[in-house]
Order: structure tokens, then sequence, then C-alpha cells
């Protein structure tokens, strides 16, 4: 452990970049877990990702604004078609969006299969940059994570399953591009997982409590240790969440079976 190595000014723009992707992917979580189209996150976060790689293979600047136009486009393609296969099979959704992630995954491979980066490129967007993040990077994620935030307070259980799958792409797409494909599941998953026997505000509170826990110690121990940020806030976070799901109530079958 090099302690020498802990800066906190470094530490302090990822854990911002994580919180940010928490105040959206909690609730948006929640929904999914509700709907039980638990790998949408997965399908969406790899097609946006698709878009960057496309950007990237027409020579775009990585940090210019037709990346980010490319990989949200890209994610709302993907919502409006995941939209459609809902309504014409709805018995086979889950199926679909398994089908769309691996096709969104095995054309990102094909785009950079002659590019002697595209290995890291691809290693990038799936694991993220976390540590690396910085404040200017942070700007255009905040304007988006306000205007979700508000749509999704003020729509609440009056979203529409389109409205739903548009705000859901337009929030990946800016998450994906900071934390990574891995980062995304996780924040949008665990959570809510954790907390799905609690009840009242309490639930909430205690998912974005979890969330920002797991990107503050994954950052701080990714310090001490060398090791890869985003795996180990992965780790991290489910780590805290098995620990709160083992302490908090228990489902009504299981107290039933605990009591006898």
């Amino acid at each position: 452990m090099n302690t020498e190595s802990l800066d906190l000014m470094i530490i302090l723009p990822a854990l911002l970049a994580g919180l940010l992707v928490l105040l959206t992917h909690v609730p948006l979580g929640a929904q999914v877990l509700k709907r039980g189209i638990v790998f949408i996150d997965l399908a969406i976060a790899q097609i946006a990702a698709l878009g960057v790689i496309i950007a990237g293979a027409a020579e775009l600047d990585p940090q210019s604004w037709a990346v980010q136009a490319a990989a949200a486009a890209a994610a709302v393609l993907g919502a409006l078609l995941l939209t459609w296969t809902e309504k014409r099979w709805p018995e086979v959704q889950e199926a679909q969006i398994g089908v769309m992630f691996i096709l969104a995954a095995t054309a990102g491979l094909l785009l950079v299969a002659h590019n002697p980066h595209g290995g890291e490129h691809l290693q990038d967007l799936l694991a993220g940059q976390i540590l690396w993040v910085r404040y200017e990077q942070l700007l255009l994620p905040a304007v988006g994570t306000a205007l979700i935030c508000g749509l999704l307070y003020f729509l609440r259980d009056r979203l529409s399953r389109l409205g739903f799958y548009l705000i859901f792409a337009l929030a990946v797409t800016a998450s994906v591009q900071l934390v990574g494909v891995y980062l995304v599941f996780t924040s949008l998953i665990v959570p809510g997982l954790a907390v799905r026997h609690y009840v009242g505000k309490k639930r909430l509170v205690l998912a974005y409590l979890i969330g920002a826990a797991g990107y503050a110690s994954g950052l701080v121990l990714s310090t001490l240790y060398d090791l890869p940020s985003g795996a180990l806030i992965v780790w991290c976070l489910t780590v805290l969440a098995m620990g709160v799901y083992a302490l908090g109530p228990k489902p009504d079958g299981a107290q039933r079976v605990a009591n006898h």
C-alpha cells in the first residue's frame, strides 16, 4: 500500500462524476427492476458505446460534441427499437434486449478490428477511466443530469414506455463515457437490489448512500493499491450492498420461515 499516492484532489472529480451518475441511475434502476427489464441498461450502454466507436472510426475528436451526438443518437435509436419490440413481442422482451446487447458488442469488435488501438479503446468504454475524469468533462453531464432528474421528479408514475426508454437512453449516453459500461450497470442495478425490501423514503436514501460509499471507497482503495478504479468500485459497491441487504428487513416469505 502506498499512502503517498493518495491525492484527494485527483479523486474529487472522479467522485463527482460517480455522484452525477448515481443521481439519475438510482431512480432509473428502481424502474428497471420494477419493469423486469434488468439488462436494458447493458444493451443501451453498449449501443451508446457503439455510437462512440462509430464516431471514432470517422476520426472525430473524442472530446467534441459530435461524439456526444453520435452516442446519444445511437442510444435513442436503440430505445426506439426496444419500444417497438416491447409492443410487438412483449413476452420475449428480455431476450430481445439480450440480442441487442450482443449485436452492439460484436459490432464494436468488428469496427475496431483493424485499429491498432482498438482493444484499448474498447477496454476504456467497458471499464471506464473514471480516475482521470477532469472537471471540464462534468459540465455537460451535470446539465443533462439536472434535466433528467427534473423530468423524473415531475413525471414520476406518469412516465410512458417510450418516455422511459428515451430518458434512460440519454442518461446512459453521458454516463458510459464518464464511468464505462460496467459501472453503468452496477450503479443502476446493485443499489436497487440491496434496498428492495426497505419501504418509504429510506429506500432511496440508502440506495444513494450505498452508491456514494461504493464510489468513494473504490476510488480511495484503487489509488492506494494501484488497481483499476472501475473494477474496484464495482466490487466495493457490491460488497456494501450485500451488507445493507443482509442487515435489512426480510421479505415476507423469508420472515415466516425464520419465525418457524
